[in-house]
């Protein structure tokens, strides 16, 4: 997602849901203005839940955010990427969403092409408790220093392997993924993200919460935003 994305402040869901239903076509994103959960701000009511729900209702994803003060916080949403792996958690929001008829045609269009071309059946879990690809667990009994270091490794570092796994397309591009994990743990390295000023950004695997929703396939290219607002005021 090229250049800053622009800042959004709307005082509740209905405004976002309505900005979205005029907007979402065209943006290529925005930093939203959100409430801290269990606070209050004279600024806006809206929530996370709240965000992600219309969000998803119209064929938008969240990826990351940043705090803005001690109410208030920032989280970027933008359109969700074509191929964009789905999870677990957005799946069963989905469902939940399409029960209550809350569906609108865009958000209905990416669940449908996700269906179609198998993504949907593939969503991952953002559980810490998972197992990656019984391949790596087998080469991982015959290497007992590899096994050593995964023993040593938190759920958010085995969640990145997972992660990493699942999301390959060929076998012959799991299998040199599986080598080079065995190879990291065996030499007692910690697996870890891409370095800063890759393409896509995510926190280090060792500092992601298990739960977290944000993953570089079923979010939106990272940038830090400008300071800018759709109203130009600047915000507090």
């Amino acid at each position: 997602m090229p250049g800053d994305l622009p800042i959004l402040s709307l005082a509740n869901a209905a405004l976002w849901r309505q900005w979205l239903a005029r907007e979402g076509a065209t943006s290529k994103g925005v930093m939203l203005l959100i409430v801290v959960q269990n606070k209050a701000s004279p600024i806006t009511t809206l929530t996370y839940p709240e965000a992600l729900d219309e969000a998803l209702c119209q064929g938008w994803i969240d990826s990351g955010g940043r705090k803005n003060n001690e109410t208030t916080r920032f989280c970027r949403f933008g359109p969700r990427l074509a191929k964009g792996m789905w999870s677990q958690r957005n799946v069963g929001f989905i469902e939940r969403l399409e029960k209550a008829g809350r569906m609108l045609p865009a958000g209905q269009a990416a669940v449908e092409a996700a269906q179609a071309d198998g993504r949907w059946a593939k969503a991952y879990t953002c559980s810490g408790d998972v197992e990656p690809h019984p391949n790596f667990l087998a080469a991982l009994e015959e290497n007992p220093a590899a096994k050593a270091t995964w023993n040593t490794l938190n759920k958010g570092n085995r969640w990145f392997i997972y992660f990493r796994l699942l999301n390959l397309k060929t076998e012959v591009g799991r299998e040199k993924s599986i080598e080079r994990f065995i190879g990291m743990l065996a030499r007692g390295e910690m697996p870890k993200p891409p370095e800063k000023g890759s393409k896509v950004k995510t926190k280090s695997a060792s500092k992601r919460r298990p739960d977290e929703t944000s993953s570089p396939e079923e979010g939106i290219r990272e940038k830090q935003p400008g300071r800018k607002t759709r109203s130009g005021r600047t915000m507090p």
